[in-house]
Parts: C-alpha cells; sequence; structure tokens
C-alpha cells in the first residue's frame, strides 16, 4: 500500500515543486497531499495506479488530484519531468488557475471525472512534451535560486501548464468557452462549505436554476455532477484531516460532511482507492520517517523510498 508524500516536508516554502528526473528504479505507490503533474519523456516503464497497469509512452501527462496515489515499475531509462502545485496554493495563490478553461480542465476536470480515482492521464504531442521537461527543468532552476525567483516560477509554471494544454490532441478534445456563472456560483458554494448537508435543490434554487438544467452545465463545464464535485472534494479535504490531525476516522468524515462512518469509510475508498485507515497508516509512517531521520537530506530520505529526488 502506498506511502503519502507531504507538501510541508517537500515544497520549502513555495507553493510550487517541479524536477526533472532519469529513473532507473521501481518507483514505489504513493500518494500526495499536494497536485502533481508528470510529464514522460524518453525511455520505458509502466504505470500503476488503483485502475491497474499501462505501459508508459512518451507524451504522456499525469495529472494526480491531492489523496491519488501512483507508482512505476520496470523502469529503463526512464524520463519525468514532476511538477507539484500546494493544494492550499490551489485555493488561495493560485485559484485563478481554474478561471481558465484549458487550465481548468487539465488540473480539475479530468483528474475528478467519475471512476478515476484522482488521476488523469493524457497525451500530448512528443514535441510539447520535450518543451514541458525543459521548461519544468528551468522552473527547478528558478525555483533553485538563493532569493527564489516567485515571478518568475509564476511565469514559468503558466508557461509549462499552456505547453500541456496546446500539446493535448485536438481531435479528441472539445472546446470549453468561460465557466457558467452559474458553476461557478456553485462551486464556490461547495468550496466553501464542503461539510453543509447540501441537496441538489437547494443549490439550484440559490442560483435560480432548474435542477436538472444545473446538472446539465456541471456535466458540460466540470464533468461531474454537483453532489459528485462535492463528494470529491470532501474525499481530498478527508484526505489532508487524515495526513495532518489526529482527529478519528469517524470525526475526519463528519468534519467533510459524511456523518456515518460506514458511508464515509465507502465513499473515500472509491474517490481515492484506499481506505481511510490505509490512508492514514501510510501517512503517518511517511511523517515518522520525514521526521525521525533529520541528518538525512530529503533527497536521500526520497531515494530510501525509491523516489526520484526533490528539487535542489
Amino acid at each position: 500500500m502506498p506511502a503519502t508524500l507531504h507538501e510541508h516536508a517537500l515544497f520549502a516554502g513555495s507553493p510550487v515543486l517541479a524536477g526533472v528526473h532519469h529513473v532507473d528504479l521501481d518507483l514505489e505507490p504513493h500518494a500526495h497531499d499536494f497536485l502533481e503533474i508528470a510529464v514522460i519523456g524518453s525511455g520505458d516503464g509502466r504505470h500503476v495506479t488503483s485502475q491497474g497497469e499501462h505501459p508508459l509512452r512518451r507524451g504522456q501527462v499525469i495529472v494526480l488530484r491531492p489523496g491519488a496515489w501512483h507508482g512505476f515499475l520496470d523502469c529503463t531509462d526512464l524520463t519525468v519531468a514532476n511538477c507539484c502545485l500546494s493544494a492550499h496554493a490551489l485555493r488561495a495563490e493560485l485559484a485563478a488557475l481554474y478561471d481558465i478553461p484549458m487550465l481548468r480542465r487539465t488540473l480539475w476536470t479530468d483528474p475528478v471525472a467519475s471512476g478515476t480515482h484522482g488521476v488523469a492521464v493524457t497525451t500530448v504531442d512528443p514535441a510539447a512534451a520535450e518543451e514541458a521537461i525543459t521548461e519544468i527543468s528551468l522552473l527547478e532552476r528558478d525555483l533553485g535560486a538563493d532569493q527564489g525567483r516567485p515571478g518568475r516560477v509564476l511565469g514559468r509554471l503558466i508557461t509549462v501548464l499552456g505547453i500541456l494544454a496546446d500539446g493535448r490532441d485536438p481531435e479528441r478534445e472539445t472546446p470549453e468557452s468561460a465557466i457558467h456563472p452559474a458553476v461557478a456560483a456553485t462551486i464556490a458554494r461547495l468550496e466553501a462549505a464542503p461539510a453543509d448537508p447540501w441537496r441538489l435543490d437547494d443549490l439550484a434554487r440559490a442560483v435560480n436554476l432548474d435542477p436538472a438544467y444545473l446538472g446539465r452545465l456541471f456535466g458540460r463545464y466540470v464533468g461531474l455532477t454537483p453532489l459528485g464535485f462535492l463528494a470529491r472534494l470532501r474525499a481530498e479535504r478527508a484526505a489532508t484531516l487524515l495526513a495532518h490531525s489526529t482527529l478519528p476516522a469517524a470525526r475526519v468524515g463528519a468534519a467533510v460532511g459524511w456523518d456515518d462512518p460506514t458511508y464515509f469509510a465507502r465513499r473515500f475508498r472509491t474517490l481515492v482507492g484506499l481506505t481511510p485507515t490505509e490512508y492514514r497508516r501510510r501517512s503517518r509512517s511517511a511523517a515518522h520517517t520525514q521526521l525521525s531521520t533529520p541528518a538525512e537530506s530529503t533527497d536521500e530520505r526520497r531515494r530510501s523510498r525509491h523516489l526520484p529526488p526533490s528539487p535542489t
């Protein structure tokens, strides 16, 4: 079962983490409490998620929402470029990314689509993948600058995301317009109070729409029903509480709006791929490793778990 990587131990005060890695080892399955984008370059390997194992191909882009997990097997000279975003920052200083339709699809819609456990795998043109890998390498450099370069980091991040969005196969894409105001208002309500006992009728009444029409709008702009989006949001918040608090699992479920412990466990496992107890156990194991070996560098700790080194 996967361990959990924590942004508080890896991000060094920045909302972004980046690095380009050349992998010849298995990368053991691991979850994150942050969002990860992995761009696949040259080399060979297999990708494992809760959906099974699949061969890796040059040009693949893997996006994992917080709480999701994956790993890599049988890697041979595999190039993987990682660009990771703080979950907290995605609700704060990086929240404006949601207002850009192409980025909303990349970071939110695709990975929260029903049945994917928070993981999306898409493909871009190989040339776009190589360009994105180069930009991620430069992003790693900017993050490692002595005084930090927050302006350049933000600009470079937007460039990476734009390259990946532009590189998608246009024949498989559908045009998106600006998000509908009713959808945006409903998402804001759910984000602000995910534990409230929301019903579709209540959400539709708040934006003066028919419930069925609001559902169709969500399907068009988000890829989920309003209550499906709420479930994914609750699972992500629950993953954060399980990793960072000592609340009993049942109280975690109640804190995010699932009062019935059995129902909470079932919904969390459906959306994340692990039970709450399994997720917390792996989170605590990872946190203990991070805190109990102060003489080791972050890179040494990651190598000990067969994970790629963090940016330096």
